[in-house]
């Protein structure tokens, strides 16, 4: 049988089911598609492949899903760190967004961050920022999946200058890129501290209407629910369970400040909440109780945050620190194993975002959305358990070849649909121009 491209590989780890690995196997894939999952020996007396590739020593897994980003503000790397969140934003990246937030700016910083996602393993990215619109055409460019935030806050920004402008906006996007083989959409309300509850009443209509996500950040410090409950009286939760934000459509992320009774009400209303670790042990924001959350139910996700506050956009670091982090929490070191970990990164995040019929696994029917991970390294042998190796002793340097829908977006890690020299030009021009305004 004729087909595009068959790939070898010396394990295959599919996701789905969970902690299953396939030694030896081959994926088989054609228009884009995964055609089929088999024993290498069975492949090449099955298939005639246009294009093969043997990968001795490697993991062939599922492209991995960052699940919450802003990754125009990777052009803020290190700017302001070691601050606490609410002074690192007043003070320092708001007043820089309202000098320089711009379709060039987002343009410029887009690319940055997919060039670095993927080289990291990323093939998909949930983004929150301004110019969304700008954002899905860069990504459509270079091949990549994404999600972008039909963002919306009650002051005026560079993008729009009130809520009805961003909601229009949102909406206009969504219309221009329905239908998109690697843009979606998601109503992406910036917090509960920047939204009122007219904009939030209208964008849990639309979401229902449409069947679009509900992206937010929400229970992020103590600072964030202290101030609400004394201005409010009540926790920021209990007001979006009010204005009934909470359903399967709902993305909530961070998380860091729940009690027995959030976590049951995220669990029964079937919303979704995204893990940031590296983000929230920065800022020092506080732990998000992964283990009681996905002990109640709840379908977590991964995500870096924005390289801003992370600083980075590496998601087999976000993996360890995930496992690691719910160990010292818990108490328990078999809290959050490997696999699960693996499966955050990968199809939590497909699930979470509305996209698990096409990505975030390695299964018949699916894109062809993988990542290839040199396992040869000194580092990362013996290899006893091929998934605890990629999780706890593996790093982004080790990712070999990346594909999104089947075609390659890396080689050998060399970026095939971005320009690296005109990225890193573009941004050394950016940090003269964000240098000089500090």
């Amino acid at each position: 049988m004729n087909i595009e491209t068959l790939i070898h590989a010396e394990w295959i780890i599919p996701v789905v089911p969970e902690g299953e690995v396939l030694e030896n196997h081959a994926v088989a894939i054609d228009a884009g598609r995964i055609v089929e999952i088999l024993p290498s020996v069975d492949a090449q007396a099955k298939y005639t492949a246009a294009s093969s590739m043997t990968l001795e020593g490697h993991a062939l897994i599922p492209g991995l899903i960052n699940s919450h980003t802003h990754a125009a503000m990777s052009l803020m790397r290190g700017l302001a760190d070691d601050l606490p969140l609410m002074t690192w934003l007043n003070e320092h990246i708001w007043p820089a967004e309202g000098r320089f937030v711009s379709e060039e700016f987002v343009r410029d910083g887009t690319q940055l961050a997919m060039a670095e996602m993927l080289r990291g393993g990323t093939t998909c990215f949930n983004d929150m920022y301004f110019y969304p619109d700008t954002t899905a055409r860069v990504a459509a460019a270079a091949g990549m999946r994404v999600v972008v935030g039909l963002i919306v806050i009650d002051f005026p920004t560079a993008w729009a200058a009130d809520a009805d402008e961003y909601l229009k906006k949102g909406l206009d996007i969504h219309d221009e890129f329905r239908g998109h083989p690697l843009v979606t959409t998601a109503f992406a309300p910036h917090a509960p501290y920047t939204v009122s509850n007219g904009p939030l009443d209208r964008v849990r209509t639309l979401s229902d209407e449409l069947q679009t996500p509900i992206h937010m950040h929400l229970h992020e410090t103590k600072h964030e629910v202290d101030e609400a409950t004394e201005q409010q009286g009540q926790r920021p939760i209990e007001r979006l369970a009010e204005l009934n934000i909470f359903s399967p459509n709902m993305v909530a992320v961070h998380m860091t400040q729940l009690s027995d009774d959030e976590i049951t009400l995220i669990a029964e209303t079937g919303s979704h909440v995204v893990h940031c670790p590296e983000s929230n042990l920065k800022l020092a924001s506080g732990f998000c109780p992964v283990t009681k959350l996905v002990e109640a139910g709840v379908n977590v996700a991964l995500g870096t945050d924005g390289a801003a506050s992370n600083n980075d956009l590496n998601m087999f670091s976000e993996m360890r620190t995930a496992a690691l982090l719910a160990k010292g929490v818990s108490g328990d070191a078999s809290a959050l194993p490997a696999e699960k970990a693996l499966s955050m990164a990968t199809i939590n995040g497909a699930k979470a975002l509305g996209i698990a019929n096409e990505t975030g696994s390695l299964e018949v029917g699916k894109m062809a959305d993988m990542v290839a991970v040199d396992l040869n390294a000194l580092e990362t042998r013996p290899i006893y358990h091929p998934i605890s190796q990629l999780v706890y002793a593996t790093d982004r340097e080790q990712v070999a070849h990346v594909w999104v829908a089947g075609k390659q977006l890396l080689r050998d890690r060399n970026l095939t649909t971005l320009d690296s020299n005109k990225i890193r030009q573009r941004t050394d021009e950016w940090q003269k121009k964000i240098s000089e305004f500090q």
